[in-house]
């Protein structure tokens, strides 16, 4: 029988699998998960704008809101399962024969970049959902501005999860030049991270004052 997706198990089963002794899936797939929720609140919050005669200024930018971030959950709801594959595939790797030692370690090298390259499309595509959380927050319905806060700590939390993940594989890959681009990508973000959040947050702050 084929075993079933992680994203196709309940919630329950979901949370069992992560609390099982098995190391897969971890932080990597629920940073992944993480992303998925942020982007999906913020299509939450555009969704209960568009059509509204009191947001008709907003109801294009809306719409886009809807479009792009039901493209990014479902992408990074793919990622859940991809990020654990992607972690399954260096166990692989370590596990074939020592007779060829070549072999064996340019395999563990192409799986350990693999497993570098789904958190790291992971904090993209959640550093992406960060901007329209902040369309949403700012401009959309103000009934739903929770949900917003909730996406971007959501966002917030799996950009820097993911970012953990990226940099435990850098530790082991060789190739300095694919180092030193994930390097560069991780710090191109980290260093507006803190202050996109701030103002989605400071945003729903000012609706309880």
């Amino acid at each position: 029988m084929t075993e079933k997706k992680l994203v196709d198990l309940t919630v329950t089963e979901f949370v069992e699998e992560v609390a099982s002794d098995k190391p897969a899936p971890g932080g990597g797939s629920v940073s992944a998960l993480g992303g998925a929720l942020g982007a999906a609140l913020a299509v939450l919050v555009g969704k209960t704008t568009v059509g509204k005669e009191k947001f008709a200024e907003v109801n294009s930018e809306m719409e886009g809101v809807v479009s792009r971030g039901t493209e990014l959950h479902q992408k990074l709801n793919k990622m859940v399962d991809e990020d654990t594959n992607a972690f399954n595939d260096i166990l692989k790797a370590y596990r074939m024969p020592k007779d060829k030692p070549e072999v064996r370690s340019k395999a563990i090298q192409n799986a350990t970049i693999g497993a570098a390259e789904v958190p790291l499309e992971v904090a993209k595509l959640s550093f992406e959902a960060l901007d329209l959380i902040l369309a949403v927050a700012e401009r959309g319905n103000k009934n739903a501005i929770t949900d917003a806060g909730v996406a971007a700590l959501f966002a917030d939390s799996a950009i820097r999860g993911a970012i953990f993940n990226v940099k435990i594989n850098m530790l082991s890959i060789k190739d300095e030049e694919i180092k030193t681009k994930f390097k560069r990508d991780i710090e191109e973000m980290l260093e507006k991270l803190d202050s996109k959040k701030e103002r989605i947050i400071k945003v729903v702050e000012a609706e309880f004052s």
